[in-house]
């Protein structure tokens, strides 16, 4: 397939459709398995007293505490649903604010050896999934599968990153349709 290297460097309809086609794919399939991963994840949190979305927030800060935002942008979601978790992270004594060097008012958040605790009790049955999903894809398509996620997760980064105007559909219409056929 022919990579586009200028803004103006459009694809062919037939080359488009199909590029438009893998977009869908991938968002319907990453959507699906987010679904999944939330259900699942859903269980394994439960018999720590905790909910995946509790999970998550302290997943993100047990090897150093962070601040919100830094939570937030490391997950992809907004800021202020990571400070809603966070506060009742804290409420529950699962995680404690501490101070920023770094910044004053944005306070680091970093588990309680109660949040590590809570943790620790996933481990078993994440573990078991994980073996599981090792069995069913086998161990180079795994690791595979995580080396595609994270090029599409870079890739979309940099075309973040990159503004608006770096897109394709910013910088030039999409291709007309075919003329209909003249009457006979």
């Amino acid at each position: 397939m022919r990579e586009a290297t200028d803004l103006g460097d459009r694809a062919d309809p037939e080359e488009a459709r199909t590029q438009q086609d893998l977009l869908s794919r991938t968002a319907l399939g990453v959507f699906r398995l987010n679904g999944q991963f939330l259900a699942v994840s859903e269980e394994l949190a439960k018999p720590a007293g905790l909910t995946a979305a509790w999970w998550q927030v302290l997943g993100a800060v047990l090897r150093e505490p962070l601040p919100v935002a830094g939570i937030a942008r490391n997950m992809g979601i907004t800021r202020q649903s990571v400070q809603r978790i966070a506060d009742l992270l804290v409420a529950k004594g699962l995680a404690e604010y501490a101070p920023n060097p770094a910044h004053r008012r944005a306070k680091l958040l970093r588990p309680t050896e109660e949040g590590r605790s809570a943790v620790d009790r996933i481990g078993p049955g994440h573990a078991a999934l994980a073996a599981r999903l090792t069995a069913e894809l086998g161990d180079a398509a795994f690791a595979e599968t995580v080396r595609a996620l994270e090029r599409l997760a870079t890739a979309l980064d940099a075309l973040e990153s990159a503004g608006p105007s770096a897109t394709p559909s910013a910088a030039a219409p999409a291709p007309a349709p075919a003329p209909a056929p003249a009457p006979e």
